[in-house]
């Protein structure tokens, strides 16, 4: 008997979702409430754990032709004074594979694996309920879809959460402002760095390639550095733009299309799963982008979940030993990035001070090894589910 899922949310963990569901026999359908299945945002890191993942789906291949490996790097302060010099190491002391995408190769990637006719657009899910085995989900306009499995991929503000969890606070704000863009056609200002990382005191910013063409870069600021009520990208970059350096200036300056937003996360929910209910992704456990996680840890779980529903015919049992390897890991990795964002935003002189001393002194190889042995520590091996 072929069983039925019910994706929210055809981003990069519900697209993963349905491809990883569809490699274990089910039929799946995904729900989007966006007009069009475009992904929105810039650019994401491809750490080795998401190449796996990718590679479990069949697209890795297509998105490491899209995307970049760095190759060289400088950290700067905001004035260009430059902090550090790193050669980046081969794969294998990485772990794997690491690219820099921007988002919509990504997502492409994955949206022409699933194909368009699994995808109903304008469906905004409003909540579900249970009967026996099977799940229906509700959505605005009245309509109703059953199936045998429901998975809440549709991000922080996801409605399959608020539904599992009614009473959950909002968002956790964690003092940052960030403003972030992509561009194309400017890269030779990067004058042969794969990407510059700027430090300064309650600020963090990158430029960073992204593609033959493309470059994304970010601007996080201590909620402080910016004027009360200021939230236009544009107004933000204006305001910071003069204390950077010419190569900042120049990229950011040619950039059209700008977002600006407020960085949240949400504390670990006490179970993710219901029934023939879950989440993914960052309805599950949205991450700050501090982790260089957020993409990865959804792919990593719609793979996972997949091979749950492989191994167990039982959907409940399934969806609970999903959790039980997703859970602790994303956990961990949620508090970590907390603890680097309390770092980055920082204004005070000595900590700032101490926070360069100790990015010039360290040596660039056990920096690599440290990435590295922190990516499996957290967990974030997809091969670790094998």
């Amino acid at each position: 008997m072929i069983r039925k899922a019910l994706v929210v949310g055809a981003g990069i963990g519900g697209l993963a979702a349905g491809i990883a569901l569809r490699n274990v026999g089910w039929t799946v359908e995904i729900f989007e409430r966006a007009t069009s299945a475009r992904e929105l945002g810039f650019g994401l890191l491809v750490a080795p754990n998401a190449v796996a993942a990718l590679r479990e789906l069949g697209v890795a291949d297509v998105v490491l032709r899209r995307g970049w490996a760095p190759r060289r790097g400088e950290v700067r302060r905001m004035d260009g004074t430059v902090i550090k010099r790193a050669e980046f190491p081969p794969p294998e002391a990485l772990g794997g594979p690491t690219i820099v995408a921007l988002r919509p190769a990504l997502h492409g990637a994955l949206l022409e694996a699933v194909g368009m006719d699994a995808i109903t657009l304008s469906a905004c899910a409003t909540g579900f309920s249970l009967e026996g085995n099977r799940v229906t989900l509700h959505l605005a306009d009245g309509h109703r879809a059953t199936g045998d499995l429901l998975v809440g991929a549709d991000g922080i503000a996801s409605r399959i959460r608020s539904t599992l969890h009614p009473s959950e606070p909002p968002p956790r704000p964690c003092g940052i402002i960030a403003v972030r863009g992509g561009v194309h056609g400017v890269v030779h200002h990067l004058g042969g760095m794969s990407g510059i990382y700027y430090l300064d005191r309650g600020v963090e910013a990158f430029l960073v390639r992204a593609s033959e063409t493309g470059i994304y870069w970010a601007l996080s600021l201590a909620r402080q550095l910016v004027p009360e009520g200021m939230r236009d990208p544009s107004a933000i970059l204006a305001h910071m733009a003069p204390r950077f350096d010419a190569t900042y200036r120049a990229i950011t300056s040619a950039t059209d299309e700008l977002r600006c937003d407020e960085l949240v996360d949400r504390d670990p929910l006490p179970f993710w799963s219901r029934g023939a209910v879950t989440l993914l992704g960052d309805a599950a456990h949205p991450v700050l982008p501090h982790t260089g996680q957020g993409a990865a840890q959804a792919l990593v779980d719609a793979v996972t979940l997949g091979k749950a529903l492989r191994l167990h015919d039982d959907v409940p049992r399934a969806l609970q030993w999903y959790e039980a390897e997703r859970r602790r890991k994303t956990t961990a990795l949620l508090y970590q990035g907390r603890r680097t964002a309390a770092v980055m935003r920082n204004m005070n002189r000595a900590v700032c001070y101490a926070r360069e001393v100790v990015v010039r002194l360290i040596p660039v190889k056990p920096f690599f090894k440290l990435f590295a042995r922190l990516n499996r520590r957290a967990g974030t091996d997809v091969t670790a589910t094998d």
